[in-house]
């Protein structure tokens, strides 16, 4: 394992003779989902039309359970790849939508607005500064020229060369026309859109050719890309066999905690074998590792780059609230997470995903929050609760496992299991009742007749009781919460919501009907006091919050400030 430092003064030296080969992941920051995002959209979307199920029921791909309902149907057809193969992409797109303009059209959305990021820009000074002359990538994504024609102020320096003209690469590359994009994949809007395992393994072999060619000459820089193409793979692969591959080096940029995937393994370990300096380089992300490299290059013209930080900056703090008079502001539903757990344990032992590991806290009646990932089963709770249920699974290790503000961005396991643990939480600290929804937790009172409760009442009126016609159907004052990431922090969401219970297929539309008449005429002012009580109820005045009240292990510890988040007038 490279560190990101050490990377980057070999960078500083090896520049002009290092190439660059982009997948989805440099394009994340822009907006465009990862391959892996995708898949699980493309799962998502396959379950709901072949189980004719609710969308909303799997809405939330963040939440393991969600994942894991999907991966246990999609393993028990046996027709469908194992998750985080290399064909599993491919199979997944093709499955979902098996027309190529209706695949072509799902991209075309997915790229609609996008704008280039820091790294996009970095990558264009480079470019510029003569340090990148050619820059290979599987994206469908315009941001490298985007960026290449602010830097340039002209689109006309970069070459770029799609798929359908695997001469043209080498005939610019041979005549030095630098710098050069070549599309391994083509580009949306080619004619020839390659996307689905067929198309991928009959990858033209000419522009294959190319690539090998180029990795003789140069050393290549991987960032982004995940190794699931066959017919990329076979052609690094095959650049191994000859002598002096890669001569400036191979350097796999690659964040995340679990290592790549086994194809992308295999083939460092025979480049290192071969004598290939380099490996796997840990980076935060495409965006932080471009801005190392660039800092350390101080013949750059940062001009462009100087600007983007000023264009991007669209917005600013609103000034804290204050009087009852003043222009009017929107108050949004979220309150900030102020403090949230940094750590959790990690257990690695011999059991499987996260249904087992569910069973099997069942199973030990033990009081246990847990997420599961390929580092193993992450856990919250006493460090005695935690080996009783995974003890009988022969624990070979019993760690801490730091928890990345990096993975709070998106909809990860991380994320998930705060989500889990602040629901637990709130759920301890305030005397509420919790039932888990796939895009939300829904909390309620458990004594809504309990003193503490009569300001919301004073409110809204009566807080629980049964809905006319159906005394089955209860229903208790409530909210939904969830967390989300914005700001570059944590937020709680909540919604006012009417908790059910007793939901049948006989009763759910009088359900929906009492619900949508007991909230359509709580306006704003009663939304706002409905909001302000919430806030100060949850926030507790900025006490620790603590999930499961555990001192010999791992808790989960949160606060929370009642200040929620609210608009300004827009500044030009």
């Amino acid at each position: 394992m490279i560190e990101a430092d050490d990377f980057a003064r070999r960078f500083t030296m090896r520049a002009a003779n290092l190439t660059w080969l982009l997948g989805a992941g440099c394009s994340a920051s822009a907006g465009i989902p990862t391959a892996s995002d995708m898949i699980w959209e493309f799962k998502q979307q396959l379950y709901v039309s072949q189980r004719r199920v609710s969308l909303k029921s799997v809405s939330d791909l963040s939440n393991p359970v969600v994942r894991e309902q999907l991966q246990s149907y999609f393993d028990a057809s046996g027709r469908f790849p194992v998750s985080e193969t290399p064909d599993e992409y491919a199979t997944f797109f093709e499955a979902a939508w098996p027309n190529e303009r209706d695949r072509r059209a799902y991209l075309d959305a997915k790229l609609t607005g996008a704008k280039p990021s820091y790294g996009h820009y970095a990558l264009a000074t480079l470019m510029s500064g003569g340090m990148t002359k050619l820059v290979w990538t599987t994206n469908f994504d315009t941001l490298t020229a985007d960026a290449c024609a602010k830097v340039y102020d002209s689109t006309a320096p970069l070459t770029i060369v799609a798929l359908d003209a695997p001469d043209l690469a080498a005939e610019v590359i041979n005549a030095q026309r630098w710098p050069i994009e070549i599309k391994l994949h083509g580009d949306f809007r080619s004619r020839r859109l390659k996307n689905t395992g067929d198309e991928l393994r009959q990858q033209d072999a000419r522009l294959r050719q190319v690539l090998v060619d180029c990795c003789r000459r140069w050393g290549l820089v991987v960032a982004g890309y995940s190794g699931r193409d066959d017919s990329v793979m076979d052609a690094l692969t095959e650049v191994l066999r000859q002598p002096n591959s890669f001569p400036a080096g191979l350097f796999w940029l690659h964040r995340g905690d679990g290592p790549p995937l086994p194809r992308v393994q295999a083939f460092l370990r025979l480049a290192a074998e071969s004598g290939v300096d380099g490996g796997v380089v840990s980076i935060e992300n495409f965006d932080e590792i471009m801005r190392d490299l660039v800092r350390l290059i101080a013949c750059l013209n940062t001009f462009a780059l100087d600007s983007f930080g000023l264009q991007r900056q669209r917005w600013s703090a609103a000034a804290r609230v204050s009087g009852t008079k003043g222009f009017p502001v929107v108050r949004l539903n979220a309150l900030p997470v102020t403090a949230a757990p940094t750590v959790c344990r990690r257990v690695v032992c011999k059991i499987g995903g996260h249904v087992e590991t569910m069973e099997a806290v069942k199973r030990a009646g033990v009081n246990v929050l847990i997420g599961r990932k390929r580092v193993g089963v992450l856990a919250f709770g006493s460090d005695a609760d935690v080996r009783a249920a995974f003890g009988p699974f022969e624990i070979t290790e019993f760690d801490l496992y730091p928890i990345e503000a990096r993975r709070l961005r998106y909809d990860s396991a991380e994320r998930g299991m705060l989500r889990q643990a602040m629901s637990h939480a709130l759920v301890r600290e305030h005397g509420l009742t919790l039932t888990h929804r796939r895009s939300a937790d829904l909390l309620a009172p458990a004594h809504p007749d309990a003193p503490e409760w009569a300001p919301l009442k004073k409110i809204v009126g009566a807080l629980s009781g049964s809905v006319a016609g159906h005394p089955e159907l209860k229903w208790r004052e409530g909210i939904g919460t969830r967390l989300d990431w914005a700001d570059d922090r944590l937020w709680l969401l909540i919604e006012t919501r009417t908790v059910f219970e007793g939901i049948t297929d006989d009763n759910r539309l009088a359900a929906t009907d009492f619900g949508r008449e007991r909230t359509v005429k709580r306006y704003n002012r009663q939304l706002n006091e409905l909001i302000s009580f919430w806030a100060q109820k949850l926030a507790k005045n900025g006490e620790d919050l603590r999930a499961l009240g555990v001192d010999n292990g791992v808790d989960a510890v949160f606060r929370l400030n009642a200040d929620t988040a609210f608009s300004w007038r827009i500044r030009a």
